[in-house]
C-alpha cells in the first residue's frame, strides 16, 4: 500500500503534461502578439515622425516665400512650389516619399463673396495644402495652412470658375476630383481640386482665356464628364472648353454617377451563340452638334461564345447595329435599345438570322405603358391578298385548307396532311373539314392527322391551340390532341391534361407542357355527330409557339417581295384592333405599333 502511494508521487501524468504545454503555448502566443503590436507601434510612430518632419520642413519653405510667389508651377496662383505634375521625390531613412503642394485662393465670406456679387476682390488669402505620400505603401498625409497678404487684396485681371458636380438625378457629388488645365497660358495651368460636400468648387483669380480651360471631373467607380476643345471633328461641342473673363464668374456643370456593365449576346434562332459578329454600339448622349458627335460610339466583335462585354460604362440608352452583311436582326430582348441605369448590370440578346433582301419587323407595344404586348396576332397582307400571320413573342403554325389530300409526311404543301381514317371530307365546296357524307347522311365520326411541322429547334415552347369556327352545333363535336417529339417518328397524341384520355375542346386552351422542348409537332382532329343530318366544320387551325430565343412584343416576317400597298393588322385580347395600310416594304423595315386597351 505504501509503495503505491510513493509511485503516484513520482513525475507528471500525461494529462498534466498536455495541460502544461497548452498553458505555455497560450502564454507564448500572447507574448508574440504583444511583441508584434509593440513592433507595429514603433514602426507607425517612426513613420509619423518622418512625415511630420517632412511636413514641417516643406511647409516652412512655403511660409518663407514672398506672398506674391506662393503658388505652384502649373497652378493658380502660379509660383515656384512643386505641384502634382512636378512632385518632389525625397529619400528619408531608406524610404522614398512624394512631396507636392496645392495652392488656391480663398474667397472668405467675412467681406462678401464673388458668388453673391458682394466682393469684387475675392482673393482674400491663399490656402496651402501639402501632401506627403509614402511611395512604398501609397499612404497619403496632408497638411493645411492659410497665408494672408500683408497688403491689400489683389484681384488683378482674373475671373473665377464655378464648378458644380451632380449625379444622374441632380444630387450633389462630394469628393469628386476636378482637373483643370490650360496649355495656352505661360506658365501652363494644371490644377487638381476636390468638390466640397455640396458638390461645388470655385477657383478664383483665374487668368482670362477664351475656350482654353479644359475641365474633367472624375471619382472612383463613377463615370467621367468633361469639357471638349473646338476641333475640326467636333466644331460645335455641347460643352466647350471654358472661357474665363476678367471679373466674371464662369459656371460649368458636370454630371457623373456610378458606372455599369452591359453584355451583348449574339445568337441564332435556336439560341446558339454566333461568333465574329460586328456590332456598333452607340449611346444617345451628344458631345457635339452639327454634325452630331456621340459621347459613346464604338465597334466590337463577338467572341466564340457570342459575347460582347461593355464594362464600366456610363448610364445612357445604348442601341446596337450590325456592321456586317451576312446576318440581320430577327428580334431582340429587350426591344431595339437598352436603358442602362447607374450602378447596374444588364444583358442584351440579339436574335440573328440569314439576311434577306426584304423583311419586316413589327414591334407591338401598349400605347400607355409602352411595354411589349405578348401574344398579339400580327397579320401582314400583301397587295395581291396573300397573308402571313405571326404571334408576338413567338410564331404560329397555321393550316386553313386540307384540299390537297393525304400522304404528306412533313408540312410543306400547306393544303395537305398525313392521313385520315376515311371518315372525313376535305375537298367539298366551300372548302373545310367535315364528316364524310354517304347519300344524305353524315357518318358518325372520323379523324385526321396532320403532317409533321418542324419548328427548327428543340428549344421550343408551345403556347395555345385555336381553331375556326370557335363553336359547333350542339349535336356535333370537334376536338383535338397534340403530339410532339424530336425524332419526327414517335407520335403520342394527348390532350390538355397530358394523357390520351383528354381532348382540347375550347379554342385558346394552353397546350400541355409535355409538348415543350420538342422540335416536331402534329395535331389530330376528331369529328363526330349525334345527328346524321349535321356535321362539325373546321375551316382553320393555329398552333402558337415560341421557337428559340425569346423576343418580347416582336413579330418578324422575312423573304418578302418589295412592294407598295402592304397592310398590317394587329389584334390582342383586351386591346382595340390596329390596322395600318399602304405600307411600303423594301429592304429591312421596322415598325412600332401601339395598341390601345
Amino acid at each position: 500500500m505504501q509503495r503505491r502511494k510513493n509511485k503516484n508521487k513520482n513525475g507528471f501524468t500525461l494529462i498534466e503534461a498536455v495541460v502544461s504545454i497548452a498553458v505555455f503555448s497560450i502564454l507564448a502566443a500572447i507574448v508574440l502578439q504583444i511583441y508584434i503590436l509593440i513592433i507595429n507601434e514603433i514602426t507607425s510612430y517612426r513613420e509619423k515622425t518622418i512625415i511630420s518632419s517632412l511636413a514641417d520642413q516643406y511647409m516652412e519653405i512655403a511660409r518663407n516665400l514672398p506672398y506674391s510667389e506662393i503658388g505652384t508651377l502649373n497652378g493658380n496662383p502660379s509660383g515656384s512650389l512643386a505641384d502634382l505634375p512636378n512632385k518632389l521625390t525625397i529619400n528619408h531613412s531608406g524610404n522614398n516619399y512624394y512631396v507636392y503642394y496645392a495652392v488656391s485662393y480663398i474667397d472668405d465670406a467675412a467681406d462678401g463673396t464673388i458668388l453673391a456679387g458682394t466682393d469684387v476682390a475675392p482673393n482674400d488669402y491663399k490656402q496651402i495644402k501639402l501632401y506627403v505620400i509614402n511611395v512604398t505603401t501609397s499612404e497619403e498625409s496632408s497638411f493645411l495652412t492659410n497665408i494672408a497678404s500683408s497688403g491689400l487684396e489683389e484681384m488683378g485681371s482674373g475671373g473665377a470658375l464655378y464648378i458644380e458636380v451632380f449625379d444622374s438625378v441632380g444630387q450633389p457629388v462630394a469628393g469628386a476630383t476636378v482637373h483643370i488645365t490650360n496649355d495656352d497660358l505661360v506658365p501652363a495651368i494644371d490644377l487638381t481640386r476636390v468638390t466640397d460636400s455640396t458638390g461645388h468648387w470655385i477657383e478664383v483669380g483665374v487668368e482670362p482665356s477664351e475656350n482654353n480651360y479644359h475641365i474633367s471631373v472624375t471619382k472612383a467607380g463613377y463615370s467621367i464628364d468633361q469639357t471638349y476643345p473646338i476641333t475640326e471633328a467636333n466644331p460645335n461641342p455641347t460643352k466647350a472648353d471654358s472661357t474665363v473673363v476678367a471679373g466674371v464668374i464662369t459656371k460649368v456643370g458636370f454630371s457623373i454617377d456610378l458606372t455599369s456593365d452591359l453584355v451583348f449576346y449574339t445568337k441564332n434562332q435556336s439560341c446558339s451563340p454566333i461568333s465574329g459578329i460586328g456590332l456598333e454600339v452607340r449611346g444617345s448622349k451628344l458631345i457635339g452638334t452639327s454634325p452630331d458627335v456621340y459621347k459613346f460610339d464604338n465597334t466590337y466583335s463577338s467572341t466564340s461564345s457570342g459575347e460582347i462585354g461593355l464594362y464600366n460604362i456610363e448610364w445612357d440608352n445604348y442601341t446596337p447595329a450590325l456592321t456586317g452583311v451576312t446576318y440581320m436582326v430577327y428580334g431582340s430582348s429587350p426591344i431595339q435599345e437598352t436603358n442602362i441605369l447607374p450602378g447596374t448590370e444588364q444583358t442584351f440578346t440579339l436574335i440573328l438570322g440569314p439576311r434577306t433582301n426584304n423583311s419586316f419587323l413589327a414591334i407591338v407595344k401598349d400605347a400607355i405603358t409602352l411595354n411589349p404586348v405578348e401574344g398579339a396576332l400580327v397579320t401582314l397582307t400583301a397587295p395581291g391578298g396573300s397573308s402571313e400571320e405571326k404571334i408576338t413573342g413567338g410564331s404560329v403554325w397555321t393550316q386553313q385548307s386540307w384540299a390537297g389530300g393525304s400522304g404528306q409526311v412533313s408540312f410543306e404543301d400547306t393544303t395537305r396532311y398525313f392521313e385520315d381514317d376515311g371518315g372525313v371530307s376535305y375537298d367539298e365546296v366551300p372548302l373545310a373539314l367535315r364528316l364524310k357524307k354517304i347519300g344524305e347522311s353524315y357518318i358518325d365520326s372520323g379523324y385526321l392527322i396532320s403532317s409533321s411541322f418542324d419548328t427548327g429547334t428543340e428549344n421550343t415552347q408551345y403556347t395555345t391551340l385555336t381553331w375556326d369556327p370557335s363553336s359547333q352545333d350542339p349535336e356535333t363535336s370537334a376536338k383535338f390532341q397534340i403530339a410532339a417529339n424530336n425524332d419526327n417518328q414517335t407520335w403520342q397524341f394527348v390532350g390538355p391534361d397530358g394523357t390520351s384520355n383528354s381532348y382540347y375542346t375550347v379554342p385558346g386552351t394552353t397546350i400541355h407542357s409535355l409538348a415543350n422542348n420538342n422540335r416536331f409537332i402534329r395535331y389530330k382532329i376528331f369529328l363526330s355527330t349525334q345527328n346524321s343530318s349535321k356535321t362539325p366544320v373546321i375551316t382553320g387551325l393555329n398552333i402558337n409557339y415560341v421557337s428559340g430565343c425569346y423576343t418580347p412584343g416582336q413579330a418578324f416576317f422575312y423573304d418578302l417581295i418589295a412592294l407598295d400597298g402592304y397592310s398590317l393588322t394587329v389584334t390582342a385580347a383586351g386591346y382595340q384592333e390596329n390596322i395600318i395600310s399602304d405600307l411600303n416594304i423594301s429592304g429591312y423595315n421596322t415598325l412600332e405599333v401601339l395598341l390601345t386597351q
